[in-house]
């Protein structure tokens, strides 16, 4: 099998190649730079955006599959920059398979996409998107979302998974964001409810992604839908917080923020970036409060169901290899 991983060179994108190489596949990578992990695990790499029509299709000719894996992260940003590398980006992703017959597509997605701001606990897949989003990731990965669900058909067999909170050791996105703020002392605990909280072990997410490439042909079972995947064992937000710290060596969270008043704190810094054009990501955001101060756990009976997915490696055995990855990084 040959298989093109866009974004391979990223953290689940890196895992995902792997997996491949594992099994014997043919891999290669679409990424805008040159990723030397890759080029040593021998796989060919294209460069190229999203957004660029001819450079995307070039990369997917003669793949199997596609794992679409490459978006544009983060909560602050232009939403134009955001529309062009999720949206744009999966439309030309769609495109290059009908135009060279790859039959299968396997999109990453995000429980963002549905997330409106409550609570959400036990949802399956049938929540429906919300009417409106606070920041423009969420608001572009539904869009792409939604588009590749509508494009399955009897040429073009599609699938959606939702991990929720990737981590592990090579986390180079999540974990580093709060190993920093953590030490910085800038990491508050954000209310006082324990909201339980889904969370996804890279490797876990990785594997969810083969088995949904095995399963997926025209017109099979899963060919149209989306599945939330993740550890199935919710924790509390801030345990899982902390223990993810404690194993990168950082401070544990102990002070708390009100809600209301981080909710407050974030619409000020939101307006002092608007005001000052200020493109960098404000230090809280509004999404964030309400992602932090929440409960988002997932029924994921339908992956079990009809990807036989289930989480190989627990919370405790991928907390013990991120301790471990960590202590190995550290300068002797």
């Amino acid at each position: 099998m040959k298989a093109l991983v866009t974004g391979g060179g990223g953290f689940l994108g890196q895992a995902i190649v792997r997996c491949l190489l594992r099994r014997g596949s043919s891999v290669s990578s679409f990424s805008r730079n040159e990723h030397p992990e890759l080029r040593v695990l021998g796989v060919e790499q294209h460069r190229g955006d999203l957004a660029d029509t001819a450079a995307v299709a070039s990369a997917v000719q003669g793949s199997d599959v596609v794992f679409h894996v490459a978006g544009k992260p983060g909560l602050w940003g232009e939403y134009a920059e955001y529309h062009r590398v999720n949206v744009i980006g999966t439309h030309n992703v769609i495109a290059a398979c009908r135009r060279h017959g790859v039959n299968r597509l396997v999109y990453t997605g995000s429980p963002s996409a549905v997330f409106d701001g409550r609570d959400m606990e036990g949802v399956n897949e049938s929540v429906p998107y919300p009417a409106r989003f606070e920041a423009h990731y969420p608001r572009t990965k539904a869009l792409a979302e939604q588009a590749v669900r509508a494009a399955n058909d009897a040429q073009l067999a599609t699938v959606c998974l939702r991990p929720h909170l990737i981590w592990g050791p090579g986390d180079n996105h999540l974990l580093p964001r709060m190993v920093a703020r953590a030490k910085a002392g800038q990491l508050r605990r954000i209310g006082s409810r324990p909201n339980l909280i889904d969370t996804i072990y890279v490797d876990n997410a990785a594997d969810a992604h083969m088995l949904a490439a095995d399963r997926l042909s025209p017109g099979a079972v899963i060919a149209g839908k989306v599945y939330f995947i993740s550890q199935g064992e919710p924790v509390p937000m801030w345990e899982m917080v902390n223990r993810l710290l404690h194993a990168a060596g950082a401070p544990q969270v102990t002070r708390t923020v009100p809600a209301w008043l981080a909710l407050a704190l974030a619409w000020g810094f939101e307006t002092r970036h608007r005001l000052a054009n200020d493109p960098s990501e404000p230090r809280l955001t509004r999404f964030l409060v309400r992602e932090l101060s929440t409960a988002h756990w997932f029924d994921i009976s339908a992956a079990r169901r009809d990807l036989g997915y289930s989480p190989a490696i627990s919370v405790d055995e991928g907390l013990e290899r991120l301790g471990a990855a960590a202590q190995s990084s550290q300068p002797r």
